[in-house]
């Protein structure tokens, strides 16, 4: 005897070849669903990575462009700040050219600050004395005998051959490759290539020393300590009170210059020809830059300056 049961029926039903068909087709459709998903979170990490490679792109494309921005910028500050000293030199007669001065100005989005100088203030490798040399090197603590022997060693590269070539035969004789200049410093760098000073020394003159004043003495109302304490038999007493004295203005030269005694000789009142630039800017994002340009003024001709030397930190430290 046969019964019915419902649920075998149905059970048969669901084992049926088209059933099978479709949970296959089914489970296949889930398969693909899986697979689409993986497919567009892999599609969306790419594009993650690339807006990110992107926007570093831009960062630095944007920090490249406003470097070069301040470098263009600066460059034209620089020359404006020349040019306004050369204006006020050129403006003066020669008896009331200003040796020092500073002033100020605003420009686009930088300030900036001017100091100038004559050159007059630093001592000439080519034309100061024996004396005035070796004071240098003495007012840095050689001792004397020591900061002579320097002195003529700065002598001997600036001067003509003997006819001997005692001095070159010194170079060779010391295993240097090169022989002395025997003629006048054409920069202050050569200060480096002296023989026998020592590099310490070296580096602690520069700051004082020129080769574009072409006087033999040096602007007492303008040198800084250093080259004032180089003037022969000038002693530390003598020098705390030159330079007291010499702040309360230029009406007290004459006395300052009675002051000297020995030294009077290698100190006067006049500036160079030459002056020294020095610029500072300062811009609002907080960017510094610093220039210095030696600049020779001419009232008599086609340009009313010639740059002697020029130096700048726009591309690194000077």
């Amino acid at each position: 005897m046969v019964h019915n049961d419902p649920s075998r029926h149905s059970r048969k039903e669901y084992s049926s070849p088209l059933s099978k068909r479709f949970v296959a087709n089914a489970a296949c459709a889930r398969g693909d669903s899986g697979f689409i998903v993986v497919a567009v979170l892999w599609i969306l990490g790419i594009l993650t990575t690339l807006i990110s490679i992107y926007a570093i792109y831009v960062t630095r494309a944007a920090v490249s462009l406003s470097v070069n921005d301040d470098r263009v910028q600066a460059e034209a500050l620089v020359s404006s700040a020349v040019e306004l000293t050369a204006y006020q030199l050129n403006t003066a007669d020669e008896k009331s050219r200003p040796t020092a001065g500073s002033f100020a100005f605003r420009m686009g989005r930088a300030n900036v600050a001017v100091e100038f100088r004559s050159e007059a203030a630093r001592i000439d490798l080519n034309a100061a004395s024996k004396e005035l040399l070796a004071g240098l090197f003495a007012a840095f603590g050689a001792q004397r005998a020591d900061a002579e022997y320097y002195a003529d060693r700065i002598i001997a590269w600036r001067s003509k051959d003997d006819g001997q070539n005692t001095e070159v035969g010194a170079y060779r004789t010391a295993g240097l490759s090169y022989a002395p200049r025997q003629a006048s410093f054409v920069s202050t760098g050569e200060l480096w290539l002296v023989m026998g000073l020592p590099p310490l020394l070296v580096e602690r003159a520069l700051p004082f020393v020129t080769v574009f004043s072409g006087q033999p003495d040096i602007n007492i109302m303008d040198a800084p300590p250093e080259v004032v304490a180089a003037l022969p038999g000038m002693s530390a007493d003598r020098l705390t009170t030159i330079l007291s004295e010499r702040g309360i203005g230029p009406q007290n030269t004459q006395f300052l210059l009675g002051m000297l005694g020995p030294a009077r000789a290698a100190a006067g009142i006049q500036g160079s020809k030459a002056t020294r630039v020095s610029v500072g800017i300062r811009f609002d994002n907080g960017r510094r830059i610093g220039a210095e340009a030696v600049i020779l003024p001419l009232q008599d001709g086609d340009e009313p300056f010639r740059v002697l030397s020029w130096r700048d930190d726009i591309d690194g430290p000077i």
